[in-house]
């Protein structure tokens, strides 16, 4: 399968909303996330992405089908739970280019497309002049009984892109899991990676 990844302009980000809501909720849903979202919600969380000339959104095509997404933002125009823990390490959020999330369906990964995603969102950072780049993974307990036996996390991929765990530094955040009625908070590791090395 041949598969087309470039950035989104804002009229497309506007025009593929709930394309990339749609994107968001189906591989949120799996593990480790187990999100159970709405496109309503996502909608709203995502058109920020469309006004702001730093934020940026990049595709995964397969012909007209949108089949993978990256997003980045600069921290400061980002959730403050996930600024506060740069804060506490004595990292400005100015300097922060903030990595929000990475989806692609499960029958295109293992392509290089995720190192495609996190190409085009360092190169932005560069380009906007940001010292580091970073995202968030929730971190949820090895026996957890939604773990699937065959799970391999992604930390193996994220420590060869240059990326590694701040120490202490963690944020919160709330989402309702699969099968629960109320959202929790899950903590999320902050993975921080210096682009000028």
């Amino acid at each position: 399968m041949t598969v087309t990844v470039a950035p989104l302009d804002r009229a497309q980000i506007r025009k593929h909303l709930q394309d990339l809501a749609v994107l968001r909720i189906t591989v949120f849903r799996d593990w480790p996330y187990l999100y159970e979202g709405s496109t309503e919600y996502e909608e709203r969380y995502l058109a920020p992405y469309a006004d702001s000339a730093a934020a940026l959104v990049v595709g995964a095509w397969d012909g007209d089908r949108l089949v993978g997404a990256a997003t980045a933002t600069p921290m400061e125009d980002h959730a403050d739970a996930f600024a506060a823990p740069l804060k506490a390490a004595g990292i400005a959020p100015r300097d922060v280019y903030y990595f929000g999330e990475s989806v692609l369906l499960a029958e295109y990964r293992g392509q290089g497309i995720g190192h495609a995603f996190f190409d085009a969102r360092e190169a932005n950072a560069r380009k906007l002049g940001r010292r580091h780049a970073c995202f968030c993974g929730v971190m949820r307990p090895d026996d957890h009984p939604m773990r699937p036996a065959d799970y391999r996390p992604l930390d193996p991929f994220w420590r060869k892109r240059g990326y590694a765990p701040l120490p202490g530094a963690e944020a919160r955040f709330a989402w309702r899991d699969v099968g629960d009625t109320e959202e929790t908070d899950k903590p999320m590791q902050v993975w921080l990676r210096d682009l000028s090395r």
